[in-house]
């Protein structure tokens, strides 16, 4: 079996145990902020963080970043334990950063007596003018200048509540001219007078995200801190503050964290702002956060989705150093493939027509045998009954036909799922035109696996039905993209403007009698119309069913899109191009080599250090690949990656080669 390449992540902390960090030591945290759900975008976090733990045998907090009272609450910690634990994640311990309030504060102060932080006291839209622009530097603040002793009794008096919310902040003393315009003195506390959630109100000051992340790792020695790519920036004030802060406790603690950052996980047709989705809840354009159209980690289980399917789905992704959009559909096929190992299948119809057989005797009902699931036979088989008079499909009947259709029509013959061929005599309309009954006979010799001879008969179209006399009623919601714009985030106008009018419709169905007793989340492949689970809104007099998902990706054939020619070649990999210059490279021209270098050196940006680490074993005899390879891994260690040990005995061996150019390239990196 292939073993699977490790990703960047993966790398560091390999490079990290081969530098001497004991693995004992090793230790990671997941640290959502409590003021909404989690959505499917923090999969890939929570996936990575406790599946590096799972890989490792590490332990894995999950520690509530619970810095702002004002938009948190108890709700969304509740929903977010009950979430992770959903998706088969079991943390070490369960931590706040509300428990190291006391611990930050002090800290804070001797950061102040250090003359490395000072009290502020001018209006927040001053202070942010100050900053100046990436292009211009900032202006020292007038309090810059106070002495440690003044800082110290105003920060006293902050947090004795004396002041009113905005009247003074505490600041980082830094530089004000630094290139990093995070580095510019950047806020430490804020007034905030209100309740805490946990905390009631012993606080009036509050710490600020990049001050209570880095301290908060620290105190509870996570030896890797994973962030998204956003938070690249705030790595060098990340290290500012541990520099600072270990001093005066390394003795208690020792291990200095490191900050590493991955893309976030960004889907098509997709919100992840918790902020808009709280939009979405406040203003009803959806039924709360765990509405089957969210994209909530509570929503897509109500809606069907499976932890398998979703972790199968993260897994699929990988990890990457680049923001990109994941279509959607990749979501869906994982949710499919797992379903439909697992899903039973029943018959239901959703919008009925009803067939009467004319040749049937009228009290006869017949017991029929099903498969439950064909994909896993254990699941064993079912009783579905037969009648007279059935229900299918409205779109499964014509009057009239063209050859393309395989479905049922006057004078055509269909198979019954699981039980007979019938074939359409009339049919009768009301004084609309509406055609509301089928009339058919059926062949009594053709039951579906009594191995007559009439049975064996091939005929095109096969059918779901439900017998009309045993059939219940039950509510179907189906349920679509809930935006109608594949980057509804990124658009002129507002997300609101894309939302997608037809995202739910409420159908009433009638369904075979086995589901009668269905328990809340059961899920069911409906034949031929796609995966349904139970709501937990159902009743003992009513079951509710929510479309999970289609039997197929029927949304790219609705979509409204420039066509695209379905024979056109894919635009090839970066890394396919880049070994494709390098398979002619020796044989090149000089000043075609340099053209060449030139276009692994742009393509280079747009490839994985896993993808060129891959070639590290390329055949010494592929002198120009090779060549090719040292070519873009240089420019990935220009963009920060870490020479792995791969990487130096890959260089070692090239610049030892007989090959100049080989050699030339190799000593560069050397």
């Amino acid at each position: 079996m292939k073993t699977k390449p490790k990703n960047f992540i993966e790398q560091i902390i390999e490079e990290d145990l081969k530098a001497g960090l004991p693995k004992s030591e090793l230790k990671f945290r997941f640290p959502p902020e409590p003021n909404g759900y989690l959505h499917v975008g923090h999969t890939k976090a929570i996936g990575l963080n406790f599946g590096l733990g799972k890989k490792y045998g590490a332990s894995v907090n999950l520690r509530f970043d619970d810095t702002n009272p004002t938009k948190e609450d108890q709700e969304y910690v509740d929903a977010i334990k009950r979430d992770i634990s959903w998706l088969g994640y079991k943390w070490d311990k369960e931590c706040y950063s509300s428990d190291y309030f006391d611990q930050l504060y002090q800290w804070a102060l001797l950061l102040i007596k250090d003359n490395k932080a000072y009290v502020d006291s001018q209006p927040s839209e001053l202070i942010a003018k100050q900053k100046g622009t990436p292009t211009e530097p900032g202006v020292d603040s007038p309090y810059r200048k106070r002495t440690a002793q003044e800082n110290i009794e105003l920060f006293i008096a902050m947090k004795d509540g004396k002041f009113k919310a905005g009247e003074h902040v505490l600041r980082a003393k830094i530089d004000m001219k630094h290139s990093n315009m995070l580095m510019r003195d950047p806020l430490m506390y804020r007034i905030i007078h209100s309740s805490h959630h946990r905390t009631g109100n012993k606080w009036c000051i509050y710490p600020m995200y990049d001050w209570t992340h880095g301290e908060s790792d620290y105190i509870e020695q996570i030896s890797h801190s994973l962030c998204s790519l956003e938070f690249k920036p705030h790595r060098e004030l990340y290290d500012w503050f541990k520099k600072h802060v270990f001093k005066y406790s390394n003795l208690k603690y020792q291990l200095k964290p490191k900050q590493r950052e991955f893309a976030r996980l960004n889907l098509s047709y997709t919100i992840m702002s918790k902020r808009k989705l709280l939009t979405l809840v406040e203003k009803g354009f959806v039924n709360g956060w765990d509405d089957p159209r969210m994209p909530t980690i509570s929503g897509l289980r109500r809606r069907g989705y499976t932890p398998t399917a979703i972790n199968k789905f993260v897994n699929t992704i990988g990890v990457a150093k680049r923001d990109n959009i994941i279509d959607v559909s990749l979501l869906e096929f994982c949710v499919r493939e797992d379903l439909n190992k697992t899903a039973n299948r029943v018959m239901a119809v959703t919008d009925p027509i009803k067939l009467i057989i004319s040749n049937y005797k009228d009290d006869k009902t017949e017991w029929l045998e099903a498969e439950n699931n064909p994909e896993n036979p254990r699941t064993g088989k079912r009783k579905i009954p037969f009648s007279k008079v059935l229900y299918i499909e409205r779109e499964d009947f014509k009057e009239e036909a063209t050859g393309k259709y395989f479905r049922l029509a006057i004078n055509k013959e269909v198979r019954l799922k699981n039980a007979y061929i019938i074939k359409a005599e009339s049919c009768k309309k009301d004084s609309n035109g509406t055609i509301n009954e089928v009339l058919c006979t059926y062949d009594p010799l053709s039951l579906s696996g009594s191995g007559t001879e009439e049975s064996m008969r091939k005929v095109k179209g096969t059918l779901h039905w439900v017998s009309a006399n045993h059939a219940k009623e039950v509510e179907v919601r189906e349920y679509d993209r809930l935006f109608s714009h594949p980057s509804p985030d990124t658009q002129d106008e507002s997300f609101i403007s894309f939302l997608n009018p037809k995202s739910l419709k409420i159908k009433t169905a009638h369904i075979e009698p086995s589901v009668y007793d269905s328990n809340d989340f059961i899920h069911y492949q409906f034949q031929r119309l796609g995966y349904f689970c139970v709501d937990p809104d159902s009743t003992t007099n009513r079951i509710i069913f929510n479309k999970t998902v289609g039997l197929r990706d029927g949304w790219a054939k609705t979509k409204e899109s420039p066509q695209v020619n379905i024979s056109q070649p894919k635009p090839k990999k970066a890394i396919e191009l880049i070994k494709k210059l390098g398979k002619k490279f020796t044989n090149l021209p000089s000043e075609k080599q340099q053209k060449a270098k030139e276009e692994i050196q742009s393509l280079a940006h747009e490839v994985e250090y896993q993808e060129i680490s891959a070639l590290f074993n390329t055949a010494l005899k592929k002198t120009g690949t090779r060549i090719a390879v040292l070519i873009a891994l240089k420019e990935l260690l220009k963009k920060g990656e870490h020479k792995t040990d791969e990487a130096k005995a890959f260089i070692k061996k090239a610049s030892e080669d007989k090959n100049e150019l080989l050699k030339s390239e190799a000593q560069d990196l050397v």
